[in-house]
């Protein structure tokens, strides 16, 4: 995997617009990322490290903001949302260097550094951002206050109740494409940041938030994995969002604003950026 050079360039600024500042971020070995920027106006506000759904292939319709992206923002943070390159042109590990060279160059780029720094992904994003809590752990050239992950996409086996009762696994479903896309070949499927699920080592990474709900086709995955973080000795909450949800199709669009989902999930990521602004 790609290192970022220690003396990358700065992110340019290439368009601003109420919806946020369109960024390019260099990753040190001649390639650029796109991402948009929302920031937030206190200067000690965590900066959140964004990673869309999209089972790997696809990303939000641009021009608004997401579900997540905009209870991240409200949470009070700084968000920057990361267009990482997408599968099948770009299979694992692409992605994931794409976070963590961003990450890394943020971290060192005074304009976007802040105190805390968290990585937040959602479904195929969510699968990105445990990858790279783990890469972060492994590296360690850089702190990392915690991992945010909603539905994160976690088994390539696909065998878990909820997602039978969701008819996920079967051949042609959208979760088989997916996965079959971003790990084509078997070693893919069994690298631990590409399948967090199956990792053996856990410790040592930074404290974890996960969301799902009773509607989620993964959840179960989800249910275990913050099982498996807390028995690593890995600070870790678990909830359980009210139904209905629409996950992880809602990861895509703006949540509608009754959603009753809405509501806990801001308030478990305030609680999270207040537990954690100044320890």
């Amino acid at each position: 995997m790609r290192r970022a050079m220690n003396n990358s360039s700065p992110s340019r600024v290439i368009d601003a617009s109420p919806s946020g500042v369109e960024l390019r971020i260099p990753d040190g070995a001649g390639i650029v990322h796109l991402a948009r920027w929302y920031p937030h106006p206190a200067t000690d506000a965590p900066l959140v490290l964004h990673l869309h759904a999209g089972g790997f292939v696809s990303a939000p319709a641009a021009g608004r903001m997401t579900a997540i992206e905009r209870l991240l923002v409200q949470a009070g943070a700084s968000v920057v949302s990361l267009q990482y390159p997408l599968a099948p042109a770009h299979p694992f590990p692409h992605a994931l260097c794409a976070a963590y060279t961003s990450m890394l160059h943020l971290y060192r780029e005074p304009t976007y550094a802040r105190k805390k720094t968290y990585v937040a992904g959602a479904e195929a994003g969510g699968n990105i951002a445990a990858g790279l809590a783990m890469m972060v752990r492994d590296r360690n050239e850089l702190p990392l206050a915690g991992q945010i992950l909603f539905s994160p996409m976690l088994n390539p086996l696909l065998a878990t109740d909820s997602q039978r009762r969701a008819k996920a696994g079967t051949a042609g479903c959208r979760f088989v494409e997916a996965w079959r896309r971003y790990a084509p070949r078997p070693s893919d499927a069994s690298h631990p940041y590409a399948a967090p699920a199956d990792a053996v080592r856990l410790d040592g990474l930074a404290q974890a938030l996960l969301f799902t709900s009773d509607d989620d086709p993964l959840r179960d995955e989800t249910r275990a994995y913050s099982q498996r973080l807390i028995a690593h000795g890995t600070h870790t909450q678990l909830l359980s969002l009210p139904s209905p949800t629409n996950f992880p199709a809602a990861y895509m669009h703006e949540a509608p604003a009754q959603a009753p989902w809405t509501a806990v999930a801001l308030d478990s990521l305030r609680r999270l950026f207040a537990g954690t602004a100044h320890s």
